[in-house]
């Protein structure tokens, strides 16, 4: 590639070590798709990345309306980062209704590019304009470039004989051509991927790449903009690294969860946003033992993925909030037939349908206790895109260890945002293998051998898992409450009683095989402490260094272990004066250790169907500060 003054012409670029841009049109506009190739480029330069896809949540919704407007927000710099960011530096608006749907994140004096050619009367007119805004003076605290996006494609795809509709769909990447140009992103990554994403379709693929290098020749050449912008590559820990979403990483995690256990995979999924995408890409993967169900309903995928695991496969099922309520009544039939079935809960805001695109982690309480009965299991959850890898193949582990039913929380952020991800070295992925029970463990009365169920191991309470079919270990298990270790059906209250505490002690005694929660910050003399879960993960780092570098003595902690807790948790909470716990619903968390530990931990909440910002959190730590 030539360097960056051939790059760019007569105007050397501009360094600087952090950008966030924000693509806003409609639903029809390719916005995910443009921030996409964006992100991807910005990978292959070797930035760090994070990315915040926000989609609207109707299917077809009028084109040209709030309702409709589709964004995606990057977040590249040249240093480690954690967020999507706190407010873009940059927007570009594709008409009118992603100015006015998406203008309040822009930092005053940021950058606004706009497709002057969508802004007519009737495209203002849907987005509840009176007057243009390129013009009324509303636009005065932002740097503003008017580019007539529409037009310069039509020009651009002319000779080709397209279709001016047609032509139309291609300005997403006359946008996305002239954003590479601006921060001096590689051209070939885009230009080969159109050519292989659009093979099939000639004229397509030609509209693009022409409606691509139209937008890149725009830049350099108009007199709208001084310089480009540059970002440098991060300096990252040496490795092999591939931009990943939390959905892929998450897939990914299962598949290799299979590979080091040595079973097959089976997933039973019913379609939900914002898990599909994880029936999807497992379902791509047959070739490493993995089968995949997309069932009728979410209780037939539930059903169908406990049935599996009862024949000796690595049971799975993947749903969002709703679907969790209708599997219950089998989770807890998995809780009492204690056989190992991961069931993943990639979060969304509710009740009910409630917000299907919008993210928020406000199942935890149903993870704890939605379902009938004394039926507790373990809850693990991720806290960023890559680390839904790692969490699928603890999950993994904790369910065929200890033969239980094991929640895995996402959420629809961490599911559809971004990060680089090293490759990991397959050799120091943990061995969570498993052996079947091949032979009686029993004696009768008369000497004759048999297999009893419920034997349990004296170490993890787990009991054998026999494979049907498997000679001489001819069992039977039910939703019916058993006997103690014979496994035959038993309606005695003392029986009852010790089979209810023996499935609690099981799960409880996990806490001695997972890590205890890391202190980070100012571990022994902080004035607080922020605990969280799940994706707070990033906005908190963000925010405690921020406060820290403002002289403040914080603290903080994050649990990737919900149920049971860490076995320090409590000694932990108790060494700092005030708590704080930064939650995406009103307060879970807190209610669990305010029971469990007895401290006056303190609640920051959100429910909007955004993540958190560092700045958000920065700010709630300093007002208990005080």
């Amino acid at each position: 590639m030539a360097d960056t003054a051939q790059r760019t012409g007569d105007h050397d670029p501009v360094e600087l070590d952090r950008i966030i841009i924000r693509f806003a049109g409609d639903s029809g506009d390719g916005m995910q798709l443009t921030g996409d190739r964006f992100t991807s480029a910005s990978a292959v330069l070797g930035n760090d990345l994070v990315t915040l896809p926000d989609f609207p949540a109707e299917i077809r919704a009028p084109a040209g309306t709030l309702a409709g407007v589709s964004a995606f927000q990057v977040h590249i710099s040249d240093h480690e980062i954690t967020t999507p960011g706190d407010a873009p530096n940059v927007l570009i608006a594709m008409n009118p209704a992603a100015l006015r749907a998406e203008l309040h994140h822009l930092e005053v004096g940021g950058t606004l590019i706009v497709n002057t050619d969508a802004f007519d009367d009737r495209n203002l007119t849907k987005a509840g304009y009176r007057s243009s805004p390129l013009t009324d003076g509303s636009l005065d605290r932002y740097t503003v470039y008017e580019v007539p996006m529409t037009t310069v494609t039509k020009e651009a795809v002319a000779d080709l004989g397209v279709k001016p509709r047609d032509a139309e769909r291609s300005k997403n990447f006359f946008a996305l051509g002239l954003v590479t140009w601006m921060y001096t992103r590689p051209v070939d990554p885009t230009l080969s991927w159109i050519e292989n994403r659009f093979a099939s379709r000639p004229l397509v693929r030609d509209a693009n790449v022409a409606a691509f290098k139209a937008g890149h020749a725009f830049g350099e050449t108009a007199e709208l903009f001084d310089h480009p912008y540059e970002i440098k590559p991060a300096h990252l820990a040496a490795g092999t690294y591939t931009n990943v979403n939390g959905n892929t990483a998450l897939a990914w995690g299962l598949i290799a969860a299979g590979q080091l256990a040595g079973l097959p995979i089976f997933l039973g999924s019913y379609p939900i946003t914002p898990a599909s995408d994880i029936l999807h890409e497992l379902s791509r993967h047959k070739g490493f033992g993995v089968r995949t169900l997309q069932a009728e309903d979410e209780i037939a995928g539930i059903g169908a993925a406990l049935g599996a695991a009862f024949g000796g496969h690595l049971g799975i099922t993947t749903t969002s909030g709703p679907g969790i309520a209708l599997k219950s009544e089998t989770m807890g039939l998995a809780v009492s037939l204690e056989l190992p079935l991961l069931v993943i809960d990639v979060q969304r805001g509710g009740p009910s349908t409630g917000l299907p695109t919008k993210t928020e982690a406000a199942d935890l309480l149903q993870a704890m206790y939605g379902r009938h009965g004394e039926s507790p299991i373990p809850i693990v959850a991720a806290y960023c895109p890559s680390h839904c890898f790692d969490a699928a193949i603890e999950a993994a582990r904790i369910a065929l260890k200890y033969r239980t039913p094991v929640m895995l929380l996402s959420d629809g952020y961490l599911a559809n945002g971004s990060e680089p991800w090293r490759l990991p070295d397959v050799s120091e992925l943990p061995d969570i293998s498993t052996a079947f029970a091949t032979e009686a463990n029993h004696t009768d009365a008369d000497g004759n051998a048999e297999f009893w169920p419920y034997l349990r191991d004296p170490d993890t309470l787990a009991r054998p898992w026999a494979v049907p079919g498997t000679p001489g270990l001819m069992h039977r298990i039910g939703g019916i409450e058993k006997e103690d270790e014979s496994g035959n059906i038993s309606y005695d209250p003392a029986n009852h009683e010790r089979m209810v505490h023996l499935r609690a002690e099981k799960v409880a005694g996990i806490a001695a095989d997972i890590s205890p929660v890391v202190v980070e910050g100012d571990v022994a003399d902080a004035e607080i402490l922020v605990l969280g879960w799940g994706s707070t993960w990033g906005a908190i780092g963000g925010a405690v260094d921020r406060c820290r570098a403002r002289g403040h003595k914080v603290a903080r902690a994050h649990l990737v272990h919900l149920n049971p807790f860490p076995r320090n948790l409590g000694e932990v909470l108790r060494r700092y004066p005030r708590v704080v716990v930064p939650e995406m619903n009103l307060g879970q968390l807190v209610k669990l250790v305010r029971a469990e530990y007895l401290v006056d931990a303190r609640s920051v909440t959100k429910v909007r169907g955004v993540p958190f910002t560092a700045g958000e959190l920065e700010a709630a730590i300093l007002k208990e500060i005080g």
